[in-house]
């Protein structure tokens, strides 16, 4: 699981960098993506953890 941790910390940085002030709207938009894609798999990640608990159920 120590991906998805990776991945969640990855995603605070990037949401850190988008409360920047300073941040320009192309490297905004680019930032958002990235979040979104690491989200994205961190949620995949949840769903085949919780599949794989339902199995040894």
């Amino acid at each position: 699981m120590q991906d998805f941790e990776k991945k969640l910390e990855e995603a605070k940085k990037l949401l850190e960098k988008l409360n920047d002030p300073e941040i320009t709207l192309h490297e905004a938009m680019e930032t958002y993506k990235k979040g979104i894609k690491l989200l994205e798999e961190a949620t995949k990640m949840i769903e085949d953890a919780k599949l794989q608990f339902q199995e040894i159920k």
